[in-house]
């Protein structure tokens, strides 16, 4: 039941090349960044990534990017990454954009053992009707684009079929968690991370705070460890470093 393990490197030991992984965090916050910067020190490349949005400013998920370890992204948003957008309109990275509830729920489906379901959003667009591009050839061209799906009605209303997302890893982050790996989010740094680790079948998680089993108020568990495969406990400045993607000061 102890499921703690001594550092972030061993805890990723066994990822290999080629792998799938569900990160959570959005933006900046929640993000798994001591787990990713141990995956970049292993040097494996050519992972499937799902998540949000694929890092910002230098750090999360852009790490890996700029190092060209990422080959496929299923996410919601590129935003203001620029090596991101640059990767994905050269060919080199193949992007599977998808509307961002669709994705929480594709996690969320895939980790309650739901294969697929049926939502309204996207019905009408490419989402459903396929031809969004996945991959540019680098010329302007498209080389690959997104199959049509399944669209059905119920009660004159038409929804679209989206599969629920399972992946060999997760990694993601928490203000505290037990040795059970029962895991505490601190309010918006909950966003993509319980439906990441939900998907993973094996989910690492590193936390802020380390706590003994018991210690947390079975109440307030945002994520039940049954969830939950590894724990890494951070130092105290690994957790206090979170940087700041765009500071806005009053007059």
């Amino acid at each position: 039941m102890d499921k703690v393990v001594a550092t972030a490197a061993e805890a990723v030991a066994d990822v290999p090349e080629g792998a799938s992984l569900a990160v959570g965090g959005f933006g900046l916050s929640g993000v798994p960044n001591v787990l990713i910067g141990a995956l970049y020190e292993r040097g494996v490349s050519d992972l499937s990534v799902v998540s949000n949005n694929c890092g910002a400013m230098d750090t999360g998920l852009a790490v890996l990017l700029a190092a060209g370890r990422i080959a496929r992204v299923t996410g919601s948003y590129i935003g203001a990454n620029k090596e991101f957008a640059r990767q994905y309109l050269a060919g080199e990275l193949e992007v599977e954009l998808i509307p961002q509830g669709t994705l929480a729920e594709r996690l969320r489906a895939g980790g309650a053992g739901i294969p697929a379901f049926y939502t309204p959003a996207g019905v009408g667009t490419q989402v459903a009707e396929g031809g969004l591009p996945w991959r540019y050839d680098g010329s302007g061209g498209v080389a690959l684009a997104s199959p049509a799906k399944e669209v059905r009605d119920f009660d004159g209303t038409e929804y679209v079929l989206e599969r629920g997302i399972r992946t060999d890893f997760a990694l993601v982050r928490a203000a505290k968690g037990d040795r059970h790996g029962n895991l505490v989010f601190n309010k918006s740094t909950r966003n993509f991370n319980p439906l990441a680790a939900m998907a993973g079948k094996i989910t690492v998680a590193e936390v802020e705070e380390l706590v003994e089993p018991g210690a947390i108020d079975p109440d307030a568990v945002h994520l039940p460890g049954i969830f939950v495969q590894r724990v890494v406990a951070l130092t105290a400045e690994q957790a206090g470093d979170k940087k700041i993607e765009q500071r806005t000061v009053s007059s």
